[in-house]
């Protein structure tokens, strides 16, 4: 039954127009762009999911442009956005190839911006939906101090972190060991020489690229924050939180959300479903997300 609903919304797709434009502003000297797709009958003023992609990922890739028509197809307005990356009106994959100046910690940033901007044109209740690593920094937004406007968050795929983690995974993926490499980068920082690259350095998903030695300790110092489940216990406002359980890049989120007892967070476990939550299990992401919007508090 599930899946003859999800098909049946897939039909209704194709007659339901959809208003959408691509949307920019200016920050720090670059321009920052995003999808702004209003459901038919709809204006901002009635509410938006303001959305954000995955590691180094953009606003187009598969499961945030489905997820954007699907949430339209249920009468949701969305912006989608595309983080700088320290990149002028970014596009696609961030190049692997490099030079990697940005970082991690700018995306908080960068969320507070595409609000403003959403304010600023008579939003009404915003619902803040990140994934994967997007996931993280949409939990660091809103258990720090977020604005009034933001009522709901909702985080898909979220990671979780340990002292040890990121050295582990350095290892398994590059076969090196982090730890020089890190206290190069941390040295060069000290000097005041963080923009300094560090040239055939292997760097989250980019294998022998140049990057910053800021970035380089920006995105490999341990930072409690990006463990997601701590960031959710310094979260009161409304919290909807959806993984798939065969989700093998984030696999220790569910296992930390199991039991979870918050009054303000609810916890899906979409069965079946992996990381990106591809082809019809995409629909499910939409049905859980649509439910929480018509019932979170606002």
């Amino acid at each position: 039954m599930v899946r003859m609903i999800a098909l049946a919304f897939l039909l209704v797709a194709l007659v339901l127009p959809a208003q959408a434009e691509e949307v920019k502003i200016k920050h720090n000297g670059l321009t920052l762009n995003a999808n702004l797709n209003l459901a038919p009958g709809k204006s901002l003023a009635d509410g938006v999911v303001l959305m954000l992609h995955g590691t180094l990922a953009h606003k187009d890739m598969e499961i945030m442009k489905a997820l954007q028509d699907s949430l339209i197809q249920r009468g949701f307005s969305n912006l989608a956005f595309n983080l700088s990356l320290a990149q002028n009106d970014r596009h696609g994959m961030i190049d692997c190839a490099g030079p990697h100046r940005h970082m991690d910690s700018n995306a908080v940033k960068e969320i507070g911006l595409w609000v403003d901007w959403l304010k600023a044109k008579g939003a009404g209740a915003i619902t803040i939906l990140g994934h994967s690593r997007g996931g993280n920094q949409v939990a660091r937004y809103v258990a720090g101090n977020p604005d009034a406007a933001v009522k709901r968050a909702v985080l898909v795929a979220p990671g979780t972190t340990a002292p040890e983690k990121q050295g582990r995974g350095y290892q398994n993926s590059y076969k090196k060991d982090l730890a020089p490499l890190l206290e190069k980068a941390r040295a060069l920082v000290k000097a005041g020489k963080g923009d300094t690259l560090m040239q055939g350095v292997d760097f989250v998903y980019c294998p022998n690229t140049s990057v910053a030695a800021a970035s380089f300790v920006d995105y490999y110092s341990y930072n409690p924050d990006r463990d997601t489940p701590s960031m959710i216990k310094r979260t009161t406002m409304p919290l909807l939180a959806v993984i798939g359980d065969k989700d093998t890049v984030n696999p220790y989120f569910a296992g930390r959300m199991k039991g979870t007892k918050q009054a303000n967070v609810k916890f899906v476990l979409v069965a079946e479903a992996g990381h990106f939550f591809l082809d019809l299990f995409g629909e499910d992401l939409a049905d859980a997300v649509a439910a929480f919007v018509v019932g979170g508090s606002s």
